[in-house]
């Protein structure tokens, strides 16, 4: 697989579901990973366990990545631990899905600030050490419902469009400096989130996506092992669907 030796990563929003297989498995292959989480101390600490118990090395640190302040202070409590960051992947999300005449308001800020200012604040706050090393990977976890759409989830929806066009936009202005960013955009993958889809939906899924099957944690936390590495160098403002083909560009 590849080689994250001597590298530090930070995953927000990964104390569970696919922000904790991401973790997991660039701890796997090398990386001190930072398992972030809003207000979930105990998954997060099993994950970390997890981790350790496999011979890798975590740290938990609490910070709701949709406060400016705080995410301020994840980045900076990282670099006091570490000294440096090389990966940050942007995965902290939330739906809270309603049909737009029903949607309130406090709905729809929740979603854009856990989903996308999110995104805004880690990925300033990282750009400054990234910028002085020259180097740096930056993944954005977006969703193919920011590509294609879904009835329920204006709110979802557009706060993951939001993030493919941060991550396009971003992209062209510090690539100069050797930081690439990038966006996964997983496809319908057992979680939390999407364990509350009704069985008949979850089978209309299945059946229009080419590979016919759900996707699972690891595909997707692979996708983002290999944007992570030293072999993606030459790869920035790049969306990739990890879908099984149900949305197709």
């Amino acid at each position: 697989m590849f080689n994250l030796t001597d590298k530090v990563a930070i995953v927000t929003g990964s104390s569970r579901g696919i922000g904790a297989g991401i973790a997991k498995l660039l701890a796997a292959q090398g990386a001190k990973v930072v398992i972030n989480h809003r207000s979930s101390p105990e998954a997060a600490d099993e994950v970390a366990s997890a981790i350790k118990a496999d011979g890798g090395e975590a740290t938990v640190i609490q910070a709701d990545v949709g406060q400016n302040n705080e995410a301020l202070s994840l980045i900076k409590e990282t670099i006091d631990s570490y000294g440096q960051i090389d990966i940050l992947v942007n995965n902290a999300g939330t739906t809270r899905d309603k049909l737009i005449m029903q949607m309130k308001p406090e709905e729809w800020d929740l979603v854009l600030q856990t989903n996308l200012t999110s995104v805004y604040n880690c990925s300033k706050a990282v750009v400054r050490p990234m910028m002085k090393k020259r180097k740096g990977r930056i993944i954005n976890i977006t969703s193919v419902v920011g590509l294609s759409g879904q009835a329920g989830q204006t709110n979802y929806a557009a706060s993951k469009a939001g993030i493919i066009g941060f991550t396009k936009s971003m992209a062209k202005e510090v690539g100069s400096r050797q930081i690439t960013v990038n966006a996964v955009a997983p496809g319908f993958v057992p979680t939390v989130l999407t364990g509350v889809l009704p069985e008949e939906q979850t089978q209309s899924i299945i059946q229009n996506t080419p590979l016919g099957r759900m996707g699972t944690l690891d595909d997707v936390a692979a996708a983002v092992l290999f944007l992570a590495s030293d072999e993606a160098a030459f790869i920035t403002g790049q969306v990739l669907s990890v879908d099984g083909g149900l949305v197709m560009q």
